[in-house]
């Protein structure tokens, strides 16, 4: 094992061993995080948390709670997941990520947890890769004495590594058919698991407007007694309208109205999203006995930045990358894009495309049908990446120009030369994509190992194959 005099290679080593844990799977339930924990100390009994689910949303609903709690009640972490381009971006206190030494004696007592819950409870799964940071980074928020902190969910809610913590608030940003495999057939199956971060004494923030899914979580917080605000019902947002950068709104909550917040992202989604944000950070802090400060909260929403949520790259042609992976958050994307760029020439625009196995590549595909004439097919860094020439198939009909490249190295050249002279490129399709291409762009983080999963090339897909319309 590497000195720790020698950090960058000690935190090489540290998360190689910890992304060998990606083989133990996906494994939802409680018991092995709440033991890692115990071994911790309880790190996660000394703060108090804002937790958030959704099928969208929930990672810009989740950071801008952040920055509100932190301009209003100091210290506040922030756990998110995946990340773009570094692993330390998923901890976070006050906005900066966690260190490389925090990380590498951090997961050295995750692990020296681990040893001790495998020697006296062998009957447990190995922890896995989510299970492991999300102990890494609930042990952190307690070392650095957080005021405050908001948590995002992994999958569903109900059985997530970690819905351990009995936060105050509750926030279920959005329901849409997805991880069926996990969390039920439909949408009020998935609903139910979402609504599962609802305890007894909290508040409930909810962004979903389909009958269906709001019906199962209103019906989760009538048992449990949690009240519960609604979007478009007890929070409502009006008189948007475009900046030169972002944009301008008003938000309304039964506790009073807060007219022209500024939000540097674009689309009627994140205006949703900043009211959600604001809503669940004025329970909170009524929770803690603190009044919601507007200034503190003006500024904390004007500065906010999130990456990858329509975010513009700078330079020729004009790019734009959003980590949309459903295709309901995919036609937000193309709505923002609308609002943005109004006079919209498909012929002049290029997507740079690819995602996962488990999403709906096709209705993604058909999603972006009629932004963009020509089509980038890419596999992402993923051992469950989705091959381009199935991707294909998917998008059969839809682009009048399709091409399949071996790798983001490849088709990043491609879609430039693809936009028209007044047109731009829209990245889109997985997190690991916008990651991924944001590192050729800009270079990959100083000291940052590349573990991301290899994928060279697509199953299948030899040189001569990229030119497939």
């Amino acid at each position: 094992m590497p000195a720790v005099s020698d950090p960058p290679a000690a935190y090489r080593a540290a998360l190689e061993r910890l992304y060998a844990r990606r083989r133990f799977g996906l494994r939802p339930g409680l018991e092995v995080i709440g033991g890692l924990l115990e071994q911790l100390g309880h790190p996660e009994r000394k703060w108090r948390a804002i937790h958030v689910t959704g099928s969208k949303g929930k990672g810009s609903v989740a950071t801008m709670a952040a920055a509100v709690l932190s301009a209003t009640v100091g210290p506040t972490g922030l756990y998110t997941s995946p990340h773009l381009q570094s692993y330390r971006e998923r901890i976070r206190v006050d906005g900066t990520p966690i260190g490389t030494e925090e990380t590498v004696a951090g997961l050295a007592r995750v692990e020296g947890a681990a040893a001790v819950l495998a020697r006296e409870r062998p009957e447990l799964h190995a922890p896995t890769f989510f299970e492991v940071t999300t102990a890494l980074a609930f042990d952190f928020f307690a070392r650095e004495k957080v005021a405050a902190a908001v948590v995002e969910v992994g999958i569903g809610g109900r059985w997530d590594a970690t819905n351990v913590i009995h936060a105050p608030v509750g926030v279920i940003t959005s329901v849409e058919l997805e991880h069926t495999e996990i969390l039920g057939p439909t949408l009020t199956h998935i609903a139910q698991e979402k609504a599962g971060i609802l305890h007894a004494g909290a508040y409930a923030i909810v962004g979903e407007r389909k009958g269906e899914p709001v019906a199962a979580i209103a019906r989760e917080a009538d048992r449990l007694g949690v009240p519960l605000w609604s979007l478009g019902g007890h929070i409502r947002v009006s008189n948007r309208r475009l900046l030169r950068v972002g944009q301008q709104l008003d938000v309304e909550l039964p506790s009073g109205r807060y007219e022209r917040l500024r939000l540097p992202l674009d689309g009627p989604v994140q205006a949703s999203n900043a009211a959600l944000a604001l809503a669940a950070a004025e329970r909170f802090l009524a929770t803690v006995g603190k009044p919601l400060d507007e200034a503190s909260c003006r500024r904390a929403l004007k500065e906010f930045f999130w990456r990858g949520r329509l975010e513009k790259i700078p330079g020729r042609p004009e790019l734009y990358a959003d980590v949309a992976h459903t295709p309901e958050s995919v036609r937000a994307v193309v709505a923002a894009l609308a609002e943005r760029r109004p006079l919209l020439d498909p012929a002049e625009n290029a997507v740079l495309f690819g995602c996962v196995q488990d999403k709906a590549a096709a209705a993604m595909l058909e999603s972006l049908r009629g932004i963009a004439e020509a089509l980038v097919l890419v596999p992402v860094r993923s051992e469950r990446s989705r091959n381009p020439r199935d991707l294909r198939l998917d998008s059969a009909g839809r682009f009048p120009r399709t091409v399949l490249a071996r790798s983001v190295e490849e088709g990043l050249p491609l879609l430039r030369a693809a936009v028209g002279a007044g047109g731009f490129g829209l990245v889109v399709g997985s997190d690991y994509l916008v990651g991924e291409v944001l590192d050729r762009i800009e270079g990959r983080t100083a000291g940052e190992p590349d573990l991301s999963d290899p994928m060279l090339a697509a199953p299948g897909l030899e040189p001569s194959a990229r030119a497939g319309r």
